[in-house]
């Protein structure tokens, strides 16, 4: 795909992975690009894909979107779709970093950028180094920067425990009022007339509004409610807060939200169960929140939903899964509590849809070892060779990652290693996308490092000429695996 193209051009520098953390790259840029309604991307996706991006800091993003903007031009991409898909994915990463302005790699410049022209006239120390804009209330946090109080109030309440500009784990989360240097300010614009942005006078010291802690408030009462209308229309109100900014997961958090919602997933409703699903789906994007959930012994009660649940509402069961198995500690309690094998009927039963959020979460318990176990034992393994079939459902990536992780395992290595998948999988190698090529080398060469009969399989299916074409044309890692299977293969008499 031209965005995935685009992104790994751009970013070149994440190239030292291992074959783990390539394929969780994999997975977690198939989750940030897929569009979903009700959904939004984990921030503990997009800070790990921060990270092995390396984009620590918001001059490292500003420096990304510069980056891409010229690709885009030097390229002369004109896919719509695909220009869209880089903004909403660099969008992303500025949201969680409490950057609000809207970004723009192929249009005119907005008129807040011109605005932002203008700010050069500025100097420098008076421009919050997150918005760039003049600071109208500049406070200092504990590595000693500066910034505006409501943009770095929006990080610190997006669960960051770090200085945005230095990357700097901060001893404390107290922000001290800069004094000098607002008064600097104030005596730089009385001399050149420059009138500072108004500030609203809404927000609390913590950043958040009165009005946003009263709706909040009120809303979390109503979960309780004796009638069924206004339970049902608190927690449709909590669903579609919880999905707009990570401020309200906060509150709705600290307000005493998620207990009542955890009840709600045993009312005897399908409605009131999907919207409860999903909106704990959209709470455990908050870090702290996956424990909170969980805690209150939200798991069973999910996969409850997961078995017996509306379509929508068993599709957002697995996502909430997929969100919360981010914490290794929830992937043991999901497998234990036998999460696995509903999710596993998901992938095989269940709508596209259904079908890939059982996929992602399947793939993220199965980093767990004695998952991939339970895993196996579910009959995953023949779920995900019909996946494999199913070219309409364009789920390869998805199904070979899942089984390269399967591979590492005893059973799993077992069972994968039937000459028809053996077939499969060369044809993959010689017919698929430079992805599927990619993911199929992988597999075959975890398989065939352990077992000589699957090599001389593969080579009797015609995989070495369609090995050596990957060497040359295939991606970065293709073309490692490629090398590396040839290599071994070279140890065998029965080669071409």
């Amino acid at each position: 795909m031209i965005q995935v193209e685009l992104t790994r051009m751009q970013l070149k520098r994440a190239k030292r992975r291992t074959d783990t953390q390539d394929i969780e790259l994999a997975m977690d840029m198939m989750v940030v690009f897929s569009k979903k309604d009700d959904r939004n991307a984990d921030s503990a996706i997009l800070e790990r894909l921060a990270s092995k991006l390396e984009l620590h800091t918001i001059s490292d993003l500003k420096a990304e979107e510069v980056a891409v903007r010229k690709l885009v031009k030097q390229r002369g991409v004109q896919n719509a779709e695909s220009i869209q898909q880089i903004k909403d994915f660099l969008g992303k990463f500025r949201h969680i970093a409490g950057v609000d302005e809207t970004i723009d790699l192929d249009g005119p410049i907005s008129s807040k950028s011109l605005q932002k022209c203008q700010s050069l006239l500025i100097p420098h120390e008076f421009l919050c180094p997150i918005t760039l804009e003049i600071m109208v209330d500049p406070v200092i946090v504990a590595s000693g920067q500066t910034y505006e109080r409501e943009s770095i109030q929006k990080w610190l309440n997006s669960n960051h425990r770090t200085c945005p500009k230095t990357g700097q784990i901060l001893d404390h989360l107290s922000l001290a009022p800069n004094f000098a240097l607002r008064n600097l300010i104030l005596q730089w614009c009385e001399k050149n007339k420059y009138e500072l942005p108004k500030k609203d006078s809404c927000l609390r010291s913590d950043g958040f509004s009165a009005e946003s802690i009263e709706e909040i408030s009120f809303l979390v009462q109503n979960l309780s409610s004796h009638e069924f209308e206004v339970r049902r229309e608190a927690v449709m109100n909590i669903r579609m807060l919880a999905k707009e900014n990570p401020g309200n997961r906060i509150l709705i958090a600290n307000y005493g939200g998620i207990p009542p919602l955890v009840q709600l997933l045993s009312y005897q409703d399908s409605k009131i169960q999907e919207h409860t699903v999903t909106a704990l789906l959209n709470l455990s994007i908050d870090e702290t929140n996956k424990r909170l959930v969980a805690r209150e012994g939200a798991i069973p009660a999910i996969i409850e939903i997961l078995q017996n649940g509306t379509d929508e509402a068993r599709e957002n069961s697995a996502a909430a899964l997929f969100s919360l198995s981010m914490l290794d500690e929830n992937k043991v309690l999901i497998g234990a509590l036998k999460g696995i094998r509903p999710l596993v009927y998901l992938l095989q039963n269940g709508t596209v849809r259904g079908k890939k959020d059982a996929a992602t979460a399947l793939f993220n318990l199965s980093l767990n070892q004695t998952n991939k176990s339970r895993a196996i034992k579910a009959g995953i393994i023949p779920a995900l060779l019909c996946l494999l079939e199913e070219n309409n459902l364009g789920m390869i990536d998805e199904a070979l990652s899942i089984l390269l992780l399967l591979a590492s395992h005893p059973e799993g290595r077992n069972e994968i290693g039937r000459l028809s998948f053996i077939e499969t999988l060369v044809g993959i190698i010689r017919n698929g996308t430079p992805k599927n090529k990619e993911c199929a080398a992988s597999v075959l060469l975890e398989l065939g490092l352990n077992n000589s009969s699957i090599i001389l399989a593969a080579l009797q299916y015609g995989v070495y000429e369609h090995l050596a074409e990957l060497t040359k044309n295939g991606t970065n890692r293709a073309q490692r695996k490629a090398n590396s299977l040839l290599q071994h293969m070279s140890k065998y008499e029965h080669l071409p």
